[in-house]
């Protein structure tokens, strides 16, 4: 069958493709709901290293999206199904890196061509089931909630016992989201979300406390601490961890940053920290999150409150004017109703 890709070709200019998309033994997914993240912004808008641009565009982007499955192969699935997409795409397994680490996977809309696309062939090991009665401008973002889960699985194997008091800093998407599934995957812990604007931080109503950065007492302090911030404010949010950080913590980065961060080492030793990157997630981690959305149906009513613009996709202009309308965001997610 024709397939038709929408890919960008340079910042700010997206291209159609047709391609053939054989019916193997992949099962073919239409797209309903497609979510715009900061990295495809980073393309969109060519704020990327333009080496990095020259070797990946033209290329389709969005790596978080949702959709019906039109034809299936598997057992698993059946035409109808509704099912989330995993982008990442591992070629080897190994006994102790997990997919999502592994250097030679491949990531829809970085490495691979993404969702952009009429309709996408995918392996059935890379799709998990959505429950029947889900929002889909909710499960459009199930791959940034599952970087959460992953982050906070990781923590509770690396991190020590005493976990009363954890700290989250930022106040955007990430840090909504890691704060939210923290109060489920940790319901004995007190979560402090800690951020810089005291509109945002009123959204985060299920944590114990929330705190401006300028306004933090001095004699609070933390077990452990969620880095959630990224871009320039990741030396500033490090910082303030390790200041308030108990001796033996552990600090979790999952800000994203396109450069390198100072970090004060002396503190980290005299602590005795313990400091651990997040990135991306696996199949393992979607398959928890979904059963998070069926076991807590509190958490996908929470996560509609990052659900920002609703753009229908009618046509070939309208892609341009969703990323354009999500670059004036200030807070939640676009969601592309995909109906090209």
């Amino acid at each position: 069958m024709i397939n038709t890709v929408y890919r960008l070709k340079s910042p700010r200019r997206f291209e159609i493709a047709f391609e053939d998309l054989e019916l193997n033994e992949n099962v073919i997914v239409r797209p309903l709901a497609l979510s715009i993240c900061n990295a495809d912004q980073r393309y969109y808008q060519g704020t990327r290293d333009a080496k990095v641009l020259k070797e990946k565009l033209p290329m389709a982007l969005i790596h978080e999206a949702v959709g019906e499955v039109v034809y299936s192969p598997s057992p698993l699935f059946e035409p109808g199904d509704k099912v989330v997409m995993i982008p990442n795409i591992p070629c080897e397994s190994d006994d102790y890196i997990a997919e999502n680490y592994l250097r030679s996977s491949k990531f829809c809309g970085s490495s691979s061509d993404g969702f952009l696309q009429e309709y996408y062939g995918i392996a059935p090991e890379r799709l998990v089931k959505l429950p029947e009665d889900i929002d889909l401008c909710v499960a459009a973002f199930t791959e940034l909630v599952s970087v959460s889960v992953h982050a906070i699985t990781r923590f509770k194997n690396i991190a020590h016992e005493r976990r009363e008091d954890i700290g989250v800093w930022g106040d955007g998407n990430l840090a909504f989201i890691t704060s939210l599934l923290l109060t489920k995957m940790l319901p004995e812990s007190r979560i402090h979300v800690f951020g810089i604007n005291s509109d945002k931080l009123s959204d985060f109503s299920f944590a114990y406390e929330t705190h401006l950065t300028t306004e933090i007492p001095d004699d609070l302090s933390l077990d452990h601490a969620f880095e959630c911030v990224g871009a320039n404010g990741s030396p500033i949010a490090i910082e303030q961890i390790i200041e308030y950080i108990k001796p033996e913590g552990t600090i979790a980065i999952l800000g994203v940053s396109e450069y390198p961060v100072p970090i004060n080492t002396r503190m980290i030793l005299e602590k005795g920290l313990r400091l651990f990157g997040t990135s991306r997630s696996g199949k393992r981690d979607f398959e928890k999150t979904v059963r998070i959305y069926r076991e807590n149906p509190d958490v996908p009513e929470f996560l509609s409150r990052l659900v920002g613009n609703v753009i229908e996709i009618e046509e070939f202009a309208d892609i341009k004017k969703a990323f354009e309308a999500d670059t004036k965001k200030a807070f939640g997610k676009t969601i592309l109703r995909w109906k090209i």
